[in-house]
């Protein structure tokens, strides 16, 4: 019943929503909706129109004008714009003819030599707006005047020749209303476009580059992308598929007059920006494109059989474009606003009684001032470093702010390097059998750097979660990774729905969105062995390696999960009442472990815990540096053993030198400490410990300094 009700509470129809307005696929959900709403209403009032027959003669009659419809979208998703597609159309459905009824072309020649006519026509808008520079809408407003001028006296000289000629032959009637497999042959060849189409746009390199120019054409040219010749090859391939709707559209009337095509380019536009495809340029697919292509030509159909005067349709269509350009910037501009607003969406959470932390209490948490007077290490020459480690020559590594990773050598350490720059925020760091640094990288995943500094990607992905509705399988936030001894490296991702620079929004949201992943360099598979963990932050293998140690930053709990043995896969609760927000882990010398605590629990925080509610207002109604949030200026670490019992802490109660302790390591009778904010590396000494003990050795075996 527990588990339900927590179920119950973790679901949110504002995160479900969240997601969806994030996929692609959903933003055309309202014209998708629209289109289908359309169809009911005509079925319902038209009689006979959902039947088989009438189905196949309206995509017979759709096919031509969604190929103009993707002319104008290829357009727009460049930033410009056709007016002329409608002319290009009607002048190539002329040409089609010229070259069959006049000419006498055979059609094997009809068809290449009308694809011609419209790549010609087509170049000379894209030369003249990518190569001249002139506007897109000006340019194609005055192709599309000469053209419909040209059409219209050609018209006039051929009119005649074109109604008393034919033409005997199957292949030009299997044009104009043959079928495949009882399907239109327009229609067949509109979807195999559709197909190449969309591949074109979203797999390949013209396709990236077309959304950049259209996003920015500034930004596309800084970047290399040859600007101009993206915009002359779209411009063609708008005049291209001008002229393959032109071809079958001879094909079936066999006939051409003034008519032909007029008002296309306007009934294109709105059908391309009523899909989706917007105006500004730099987005749109072709499945947008034909979506707002079906409403725009089931409404005039419907509209002509219904008795609907042609001049109300027009108007009809003209509100619609009106409606749909106002709706395109609007939500254009607002769309991440309104998806910012619903993103957040915390949720209850009840976390168990915190233990004392009074200096006088007799707790094992209880405050003192062990860390105040440590050692700094590089003081202001190292910014936040997360985690700490050493290597076998005693060197000290700290994971920085700005994507490196600095060691510090020598007497006292005051020998400063950058030993690699990944970018990325490094966080988690642990040296494998043959001493990579392997280290958990931050809006990067899991990378390497050899001993001699070079940079290697270990992962950046894992399996898909196949319920998500958006695709988890990168890694977003890898956060502290551990290496077992078969050389599997385990590793939290502590969130799939937040950056590093948000990531505090996970913890307020409280809800599972972490995860734990396995990388095996064996098989090179990355796979997530835990879905659904609350932050899940420090991982370390346990010193028999046969368990995992995982802190939950959110819960302020330690969980183990069995790696081998009779409970192999099960996680259960090591450490249920934690003081403070858990961080790092790392094993100690004497068989036990450390553990740092990054924040310190309040009354008030625990109590927030429990109101989604005033912790959702706070998020959007308070500033972010005026949340309410753990102590956050108490440097503490706490020592365990493999019971989960607290055995000891240190603290620094005044936060000065180490607050916000997100790391300790333990090597040769000291113990380093790093932290998120931090400007140095602490050590103190510590008592009662082997002074040879070195992270490595004792779990790698030891290795001669010669073979090292």
């Amino acid at each position: 019943m527990d588990s339900f009700s927590a179920s119950v509470r973790r679901f949110s129809p504002k995160l479900l929503l969240s997601d969806l307005l994030l996929k692609q696929w959903f933003e055309p959900v309202i014209p998708f909706t629209v289109m289908i709403a359309l169809w009911f209403y005509f079925a319902l009032t038209i009689p006979d129109y959902a039947t088989l027959q009438n189905t196949l003669s309206l995509l017979r009659l759709f096919a031509e004008f969604d190929l103009v419809v993707l002319a104008m979208g290829f357009c727009l998703i460049s930033g410009g714009i056709d007016l002329s597609v409608g002319a290009i159309f009607a002048f190539c459905n002329f040409s089609a003819l010229y070259f069959l009824l006049v000419l006498e072309l055979p059609v094997g020649l009809v068809i290449p030599a009308t694809l011609a006519v419209g790549v010609a026509l087509g170049s000379i808008n894209g030369f003249l707006i990518g190569f001249l520079k002139t506007r897109p809408f000006l340019t194609t407003l005055v192709t599309l005047i000469i053209l419909r001028a040209s059409v219209n006296l050609l018209n006039t000289s051929y009119a005649q020749v074109f109604a008393t000629s034919s033409v005997d032959s199957d292949a030009w009637d299997f044009l104009g209303v043959g079928s495949v497999m009882g399907i239109p042959i327009n229609a067949v060849a509109l979807f195999v476009t559709l197909l190449i189409c969309h591949i074109f746009l979203s797999r390949s390199r013209y396709g990236r580059h077309l959304a950049a120019v259209g996003a920015s054409r500034k930004a596309a040219r800084h970047a290399g992308i040859r600007v101009r010749l993206i915009l002359f090859f779209t411009y063609i391939l708008s005049g291209t598929l001008c002229a393959a709707a032109g071809i079958f559209y001879a094909a079936r009337q066999s006939s051409t007059d003034s008519t032909t095509g007029v008002g296309w380019e306007f009934q294109a536009l709105t059908a391309a920006v009523l899909g989706g495809i917007s105006l500004g340029g730099g987005k749109g697919t072709v499945w947008r494109a034909t979506i707002g292509a079906l409403i725009i030509f089931l409404m005039i159909n419907g509209l002509v059989r219904m008795g609907i005067p042609g001049y109300t349709t027009s108007a009809v269509i003209g509100i619609i474009l009106l409606l749909a350009v106002g709706i395109d910037v609007r939500w254009s501009k607002n769309r991440r606003s309104a998806i910012e607003n619903i993103y957040v969406n915390p949720a209850f959470i009840a976390l168990s009684p915190a233990p004392s932390v009074q200096p006088d209490s007799a707790s094992s948490y209880a405050q003192n001032d062990r860390l105040i007077n440590a050692e700094p290490i590089g003081l202001d020459q190292v910014a936040g470093p997360e985690d700490v480690i050493l290597d076998r020559q005693d060197r000290v590594y700290g994971s920085t702010g700005d994507g490196s990773i600095i060691r510090f050598s020598g007497l006292n350490f005051r020998n400063r390097e950058v030993f690699a720059h990944i970018g990325g925020r490094p966080l988690g760091m642990q040296f494998d059998r043959d001493e990579n640094l392997i280290v958990a990288v931050a809006g990067m995943g899991v990378y390497g750097v050899k001993p001699d500094g070079e940079v290697f990607k270990v992962t950046d992905e894992t399996n898909r979660t196949w319920y998500k509705l958006n695709d988890d399988s990168t890694l977003r936030m890898a956060d502290d990774l551990d290496i077992a001894p078969d050389g599997k490296i385990y590793f939290s991702d502590c969130t799939t729905r937040y950056e590093m620079a948000t990531h505090v929004l996970d913890i307020l949201e409280a809800r599972p969105n972490g995860r734990i992943v396995c990388h095996d360099p064996a098989a090179k598979t990355t796979r997530t062995i835990i879905s659904q963990f609350y932050f899940p932050n420090g991982v370390c293998v346990s010193h028999d390696g046969k368990s995992l140690l995982i802190a939950s930053t959110t819960l302020c709990k330690i969980f183990r999960h069995w790696l081998a043995g009779p409970k192999q896969g099960r996680t259960e609760v090591l450490m249920d009442a934690l003081p403070g927000n858990p961080d790092n882990i790392n094993r100690a010398s004497d068989g036990n472990y450390w553990l740092a605590l990054v924040g310190i629990r309040t009354p008030t925080f625990d109590l927030a815990a429990q109101k989604p509610g005033f912790r959702m207002r706070m998020v959007k109604q308070v500033p972010v540096d005026e949340w309410l949030a753990p102590a956050l200026n108490h440097g503490c670490v706490v020592k365990f053993n493999e019971q989960g019992q607290a055995l000891e802490s240190w603290w620094d109660p005044t936060g000065i030198s180490h607050s916000t302790l997100t790391s300790m390591r333990e090597h040769k009778g000291y113990l380093y400490l790093g932290g998120l904010q931090n400007n140095r590396i602490g050590r103190i000494k510590l008592d009662r410990v082997d002074e040879s003990w070195t992270g490595y050795d004792a779990y790698w075996g030891a290795k001669s300094r010669a073979s090292g």
